[in-house]
């Protein structure tokens, strides 16, 4: 990924743009730190709509009997000081 910072990227947005609809992301620092992405709109829905770990764990087939029963509360383990 090509890093550029903001002031180039702004005179250049054009050209950045066109780099990464050709599957370049480009990187705008601001005072040598990164700030932004710039991605295509086809790269940016497909990184969108990557599922959440707990949606993936809500959609997950498992019975309320898959999961193990506790067989004590934490209130009952012993502690030495």
């Amino acid at each position: 990924m090509a890093e550029v910072q903001i002031r180039q990227a702004k005179s250049e947005f054009s050209g950045l743009v066109d780099k990464a609809v050709e599957g370049e992301p480009q990187i705008i620092t601001r005072h040598g730190h990164r700030v932004a992405v710039l991605v295509s709109w086809d790269e940016w829905e497909r990184l969108s709509n990557v599922p959440s770990f707990a949606k993936l764990l809500l959609g997950a087939p498992i019975e309320e009997s898959d999961i193990p029963e506790r067989t004590r509360s934490p209130h009952d383990r012993q502690v030495e000081f």
